[in-house]
């Protein structure tokens, strides 16, 4: 089981990285905030043609659910991916997906404080890492301009974005146990509602851009690999490993992200993004690693 979770989280991760590129590649395209609305709204009728039928099997589970399910759809589908196309309007597709890697260190806190669920050194220390990372990405290479708080808008959208799906993530032990089928169309369908008032919002001011077919082709790419696919990969692993160690995969999208945008948009590589790059990798490693020992040695209930 832990092997084909692993396998879902790494194609996560590869698709969430090229959402990022994808991002970047639509500005002047289409606007972040109609972006999102075309997304969770195609998603939302693709998903509702295919599983039509199950949600009306599970409707009961649904209805009694339906404030918590729209809640998560609006902070993990909606309110993330409307601050990560704003954020690329500002900032790089390589720095946002490194800051992204930030969000198992609140993954972790959160479980901690809200649920006690065991964290050990070595994951603290993990994480920890991949902080120094994100903070490092954020501040272009420059710490001091933290102390400041001198930092790129763009970055900062972006880790408001990185808050916003530590919650959902840690919320998701809350879903009922329904088919994935129905919980996608719920959540995108409820993120497709919650992006109309975002979107109306841009074109009132005047900044809304429909979609040229460059701007079409690249929606198309995110409807079905981030929106749809990876979603459904995201959840399932969640099931089989636990929201602990499902979010420190969260980790891979800055490698896949940063590889796509050298190759696919030709954005520099830093010194800074090397050093922070080392820094995610190494805190993966120590935190998955003590995640995996945790879980295969069974507690010591001796009492002696």
């Amino acid at each position: 089981m832990h092997r084909n979770a692993y396998v879902l989280l790494l194609l996560t991760a590869l698709f969430w990285g090229g959402n990022a590129v994808a991002g970047k590649l639509a500005v002047g395209h289409v606007s972040p905030m109609l972006l999102t609305a075309l997304r969770w709204g195609i998603a939302a009728v693709i998903l509702g043609a295919i599983g039509l039928r199950q949600l009306r099997l599970d409707w009961p589970a649904v209805r009694g659910n339906l404030p918590l399910l729209t809640l998560l759809g609006a902070l993990g589908f909606t309110v993330f991916n409307a601050a990560l196309y704003s954020a690329l309007n500002f900032t790089t597709a390589i720095n946002t997906s490194i800051e992204q890697a930030g969000i198992p260190m609140f993954i972790f806190a959160a479980n901690f404080l809200l649920f006690r669920i065991k964290v050990t050194i070595a994951q603290v220390a993990g994480f920890v890492l991949s902080l120094t990372g994100i903070a490092l990405t954020a501040s272009h290479g420059d710490l001091t301009t933290l102390l400041m708080l001198d930092v790129n808008f763009g970055d900062t959208l972006m880790l408001i974005a990185v808050l916003v799906y530590s919650a959902y993530t840690v919320a998701l032990r809350f879903k009922p146990q329904i088919h994935w089928q129905s919980l996608m169309i719920v959540l995108t369908g409820s993120a497709f509602v919650m992006s109309i008032p975002f979107a109306l919002w841009e074109m009132n001011s005047g900044r809304l851009i429909l979609p040229d077919a460059t701007g079409w082709l690249l929606t198309g790419y995110i409807v079905l690999f981030p929106s749809i696919i990876a979603q459904i990969f995201y959840i399932r692993g969640v099931e089989q490993i636990g929201a602990n160690r499902a979010g420190l995969f969260i980790n891979m999208v800055p490698i896949f992200g940063t590889i796509l945008s050298v190759l696919i948009i030709g954005e520099d590589f830093q010194f800074y993004h090397a050093i922070a790059f080392t820094l995610v990798l190494g805190g993966i490693w120590i935190a998955e690693h003590s995640g995996r020992k945790m879980a295969l040695d069974p507690p010591n209930t001796n009492p002696g």
